[in-house]
This record gives C-alpha cells, sequence and structure tokens, in this order.
C-alpha cells in the first residue's frame, strides 16, 4: 500500500516535537513547516547513498536554517543513517550527543556544513556548488553530476552575507544550486512584516537567479517549482509558502513554535490533528519502510557510479583529488633552492606569489581568489587561470568585493572535496569574515587565508586600514593556524605548513613593504616550531627578543646594539604562537630561559605578550589606532625602532 506523503512528512514533525520537549530547548516549528518540502526531497530528488554518506558524487545538502536541526536528524535517521540512532534523537541538545543544537559536520556523517549563524549555510553552499562545476569540467559528467541544495529561512536570507553570496553564484551561473525557502512570514520577534518589507524574489532574480514559488505543503505543487528549477540553467530560488509549526492547531503559524519546545498539551493537540498515533520516539514500521526504500534509489545510482568510476581511465587522479593528500613538488623545491642561492629582499606578500606560483604548478587542487585584492594580495600566477561561468576549469576566482561570502564559499569548496581553497583581502578586513573563519575553525576545514597589508607598514592609508588588535584576535580563535613570516623562507615555510594543515584554516600575515632575507638554510622547516632562535647571543645572553614579521629585522637591529653594550640577545621568530605553544616544555623553556629578560615586538596591540614576556619583561607594540603618514615616520611616531627600543631594555636592564 502506498502511504500518503502527509504520513511520510509527519514522521519528521513527530520526532521534531518530541525531541525538543524532552530537551526543554529547541525549534520544532521550522522542521514542522519545511517536513513536507523535505519530503518530497528525499523521496524524489536528493541523490544519496545511506550506507555511504562520504559517497563523492552525492548530492550535498545544507539547512541553512540550522536552528531547526531536527529536519536534519530526523531526515537522516528516517533514510536509513547509521546516525543519528532513535536513541541519539532522545538526547537532543544533551552534552556528547551528536545531536546537537545546531548541526555540526564533525558530530554526524550526512551534515555537511555547521549551520546556526544564519545565512553562511546558504553562502557555503555556494562554494560546494563552485566546487562540483570545477571538479565537472575537469572530470566530466561520468564521475562528478550531483546537485547543492539548501533550505533556508527568512532570516538567511536577511542577512548581509546573503547579498554576497547570491551574487557571486549569480554571476557564475551555478545552475546546479537550488535553494529551497521556508516563507513562512515568522521570525522570532513575530511576523516578518515587522522588520521586512523588501521583495525578496525581485532581489533574487535581479542577480540573475531563477524564482519560483510553491504551497510548500502541497506535494505536487513543490515537485512542479523544483523541476522548473531544474530545467532552468541559472541557479533557483524556491520559495516554500508554509506555516510554520504545521500541525499544531494553537500555536501554528506564530513565533510561538519558532524557538521554545510546543509543551505537553499542544503536542498532544498536534498529534491528534496529524492523526499520528504512535509513541514519543516510535516510528510506525510501514513508515520507516517507506522512508528506508528512498535510500535505496541512491544505492543503485551510486552503484552504477562505482562501476564508471572503475573503469575511468581518471580514477588515479580522482581519487587522489577526493583523497586530500598534498605534495609540494619539484617546482617548489627548486623554488627553496633559488632563494638560499639568491637571497631577494621583497615583501612577504610578494614572497608569497612567488611561492604560489611554484605551488600552483605543482598542485591542481590549489583554487585561489581575492577579493578585488588581486594585485595586491598577489594571490594570482601563471597557473591559475580564472573560472567564470563559460569554463569552470580555472582555478582563480574573482569575488570581488564579497569578504564574507569569499571566505564561506571558501569553506564550502573545502567541505565539498576535491579543492584546495585560498583567498586574499588585507588583513584588517578580516573583521569582514571573521564569522566564517570561525566556521573554518570550527568545522577543521584546510582553508588559506591570505592576508596582506599586515600592520602600520602599509602606509599612508591610515587607521582605516591599519591592522592593530588583528593579530592577537584570530590568536585566540580556537583551531586557527596564524602564521607571520620575516621573509621570503619563512613565507615559503609557512605556505608548506598550511597546506600541511588537515583540520584546522591557516592565515597568513604578510607585508605591504618589502623585508630582508633573514635566512640562508632550508634544510629543515623552522617555522614548524611557531618561534625558533634566529640568531643566538654573542655577549652573555641577558636579553631575549621576541618577534614577528617586519619587526623580527627591527629585532636584530635592537639585538646589535645590546650586544654593542656587552650584553648578549637571543632573536626568536615567533612566526605563530600556536605552534609554539604545540611544543614540549623542554624545548619552550630552552627558547624563552628563566633566567633572561624577555622582550616582545610587534608592531600590533602589545595585549597578550605577556604570556611569554611575563609580568616582568617588556612589551613594544602599539596599543592605540594607526596614523596616515610614510612607513618610516610611522615607525619613529610609535617608537617601533631600534634608537627607541634599545635604550629602555638596557634602563630595564640596570645600565
Amino acid at each position: 500500500m502506498t502511504l500518503p506523503e502527509r504520513q511520510l512528512a509527519n514522521a519528521i514533525r513527530a520526532l521534531a516535537m518530541d525531541a525538543v520537549q524532552a530537551a526543554n530547548s529547541g525549534h520544532p516549528g521550522m522542521p514542522m513547516g519545511m517536513a513536507d518540502v523535505a519530503t518530497v526531497l528525499y523521496s524524489d530528488y536528493l541523490k544519496f547513498d545511506p550506507a555511504d554518506p562520504k559517497w563523492a558524487d552525492r548530492d550535498r545538502f545544507v539547512l541553512s536554517a540550522g536552528h531547526g536541526s531536527m529536519l536534519a536528524y530526523a531526515t537522516l535517521h528516517l533514510a536509513g543513517y547509521a546516525r543519528p540512532t532513535i536513541d541519539d534523537i532522545r538526547s537532543f541538545r544533551q552534552l556528547h550527543s551528536p545531536c546537537a543544537g545546531h548541526p555540526e559536520n564533525f558530530e554526524l556523517e550526512g551534515i555537511e556544513t555547521t549551520t546556526g549563524p544564519l545565512g553562511q549555510g546558504l553562502a557555503t553552499a555556494v562554494g560546494m556548488a563552485i566546487a562540483e562545476r570545477h571538479l565537472n569540467a575537469i572530470y566530466g559528467d561520468d564521475l562528478v553530476d550531483h546537485r547543492t541544495w539548501v533550505i533556508a529561512g527568512d532570516g538567511c536570507l536577511m542577512e548581509g552575507i546573503n547579498h554576497e553570496a547570491i551574487g557571486l553564484a549569480g554571476h557564475l551561473g551555478l545552475g546546479r544550486l537550488t535553494v529551497l525557502w521556508d516563507d513562512n512570514n515568522i521570525t522570532i520577534d513575530g511576523s516578518t512584516d515587522l522588520s521586512t518589507s523588501e521583495d525578496i524574489g525581485a532581489r533574487y532574480a535581479a542577480t540573475g537567479w531563477h524564482v519560483e514559488s510553491c504551497d510548500g505543503h502541497d506535494p505536487a505543487d513543490i515537485r512542479r517549482a523544483i523541476d522548473a528549477a531544474l530545467a532552468d540553467n541559472r541557479p533557483s530560488l524556491i520559495a516554500c509558502r508554509t506555516i510554520i509549526g504545521f500541525g499544531a492547531p494553537n500555536k501554528q503559524g506564530t513565533s510561538a513554535t519558532h524557538g521554545a519546545p510546543l509543551g505537553a498539551d499542544e503536542i498532544a493537540a498536534a498529534r491528534k490533528e496529524l492523526g499520528w498515533t504512535a509513541e514519543p520516539f516510535v516510528i510506525p514500521a510501514d513508515i520507516a519502510s517507506a522512508w528506508a526504500a528512498f535510500g535505496e534509489k541512491g544505492k543503485k545510482l551510486h552503484a552504477e557510479w562505482n562501476h564508471r568510476l572503475a573503469t575511468s581511465e581518471k580514477k588515479s587522479d580522482f581519487e587522489a583529488r577526493l583523497s586530500g593528500k598534498i605534495v609540494p613538488g619539484d617546482a617548489f623545491k627548486a623554488y627553496l633552492d633559488g632563494l638560499v642561492a639568491e637571497p631577494p629582499k621583497v615583501a612577504t606578500r610578494k614572497a608569497s606569489e612567488n611561492t604560489l606560483t611554484a605551488l600552483t604548478a605543482d598542485i591542481a587542487s590549489l583554487v585561489g581568489g581575492s577579493a578585488d585584492l588581486t594585485g595586491s594580495n598577489n594571490t594570482k600566477t601563471s597557473s591559475t587561470k580564472p573560472l567564470t561561468k563559460n569554463d569552470y576549469s580555472g582555478r582563480y576566482i574573482y569575488y570581488g568585493i564579497r569578504e564574507f561570502g569569499m571566505a564561506a564559499a571558501m569553506n564550502g569548496m573545502a567541505l565539498h572535496g576535491g579543492v584546495v581553497p585560498y583567498g586574499g583581502t588585507f588583513l584588517v578586513f578580516a573583521d569582514y569574515c571573521r564569522a566564517a573563519i570561525r566556521l573554518s575553525a570550527l568545522q577543521q576545514q584546510r582553508v588559506v587565508y591570505v592576508m596582506t597589508h599586515d600592520s602600520i607598514g602599509l602606509g599612508e592609508d591610515g587607521p582605516t586600514h591599519q591592522p592593530i588588535e588583528h593579530l592577537q584576535s584570530l590568536r585566540a580563535m580556537p583551531n586557527l593556524l596564524v602564521m607571520r613570516p620575516a621573509d621570503a623562507v619563512e613565507t615559503a615555510e609557512c605556505w608548506a605548513l598550511a597546506l600541511a594543515q588537515k583540520s584546522r584554516p591557516s592565515l597568513l600575515a604578510l607585508t605591504r613593504q618589502n623585508l630582508p632575507p633573514l635566512r640562508h638554510d632550508v634544510t629543515e622547516n623552522l617555522c614548524a616550531k611557531g618561534g625558533y632562535r634566529l640568531r643566538g647571543a654573542s655577549a652573555a645572553r641577558k636579553v631575549v627578543l621576541v618577534a614577528t614579521g617586519s619587526e623580527v629585522s627591527l629585532a636584530i637591529e635592537v639585538a646589535d646594539k645590546l650586544e654593542a653594550a656587552g650584553h648578549g640577545a637571543d632573536v626568536i621568530s615567533m612566526v605563530s604562537t600556536e605552534l609554539f605553544d604545540e611544543q614540549s616544555a623542554a624545548y619552550q623553556a630552552d627558547v624563552l630561559p628563566e633566567d633572561a629578560l624577555i622582550v616582545s615586538i610587534e608592531a600590533g596591540t602589545t595585549f597578550g605578550w605577556e604570556r611569554y614576556t611575563g609580568r616582568h619583561g617588556l612589551r613594544f607594540g602599539i596599543d592605540s589606532f594607526g596614523a596616515s603618514a610614510p612607513i618610516e615616520d610611522l615607525f619613529m611616531h610609535f617608537g617601533l625602532t631600534a634608537d627607541a627600543i634599545a635604550p629602555q631594555i638596557l634602563a630595564k636592564l640596570g645600565n
């Protein structure tokens, strides 16, 4: 017997009501409102194999409205994934449950991306759609031929990142991307009339999207709208008019269902309204069987794909690409050797470009870009032709002035697999994309942020563009590897380290101004230690100078003055505090001995450096905003010169 689709959708509603009620916390309204849409998507359109959630050619499904996480957990369970189990769902929102309050990609297979910060899921999906088209251009339909689906709410479409994301998707013509908008006219505060009156469909159409609408509770109309989207070669928005909390007779259609349990009485009334007689957390056998059948179609498609892969001449290359393994090759080695033979005096942004020239020649999976600062970030190489809607095989994306959208898209590409993304902007604009950087770190994704113009060393552009607090605030972010190299050799080493990180993003802070060569040996990647002794003291050591980036050469000048006064001074290049903190206690004690005066020098805030200098050390930096002036004048004005620093150290030593 064929079951009515409403009953299949009611399984989602029941699990959402029960789990949120058991947790006494959560958002039942969206899963209940979008249950019919999700059921149609899983039954007729979504390509997936629950037995292999990592199948490379599966469709990607992103629940951008992550507060409605029970929709994702319910559909994964019903569709036959190993987890979440019904016991996992019972423990929704509890400590150590994989069913977290918002979906986490590292907790459950089948969750493609961590969502919850509204708008980022959709923007991340844009990156997934880019990766799919890029890999399709290389490997063809036989190996890469899937779609990206998004369920988004009103909040996702209101967030500023939505403007950036849909503009990029429309410009690139990402016709494999379909957004199902939960158009229920409700936010936490109440009706959307309280806060918005824009024509969202017109906004999407203006950015090059195809727009449809449907009754989100009518399966036939949902199918009509999806079929129309699939027939169009543009990205599609489908406005699914729904009733939030559908089935809860006294609360549906109101914000009361958005972010709180329905309550025992309303759940009882909803069960009666929906004709759902099963006990809490029980799915009737016939409904469970019907849902399980959805996954069987995907298993057949997966088997056919496996056959195509096995007989493809591109099999080895494809599998290597999807494995994510990266090994810099001959071009990179030759570049390192050249740095020793002819040490260059260059800005580290230029050193980064030179390094990338070698790396992108060696590594086809590197896909770069910049937020309209290509000539300043130095992120494009001869190996990276533009990726456009007419040629997705390109490896360089002109993101436009969309820092946040760029960062989220890079997360999507990394999550998709087969692409290692890097993107550039000014370090001060890390603030624009910080929320996406945080999700890179939370999701443990290999994304490389190329942040140039890293201090007052950028000069005349002034305090709006001069980072002060940025380095330390980024270092405070868990699982983000921040590296600030001091010369061309360190820059190359930092790139090698960034690409070796399989479970965390990296951020390279690079200079605008030229820096002298300091390292002349590449037999060992010393930056891997985070901080290392670049130059040891000649006289008896009294001082350890700890500096980063452009201030390492300054520290050497300071050390020369101290040595001339009879005080030995070590110079430590602290490329990455994160990597240094990961070293053994013995190594750290050797680099930063307790019997020496520890002095930090960085052209940014002094906040946080007391971790390394101690209370009685000295910290030289800038604890105010910058100023507009030539570089030399700025460093003199802020006291970041050897003539200004050395006397203060000598005074501390008692001379």
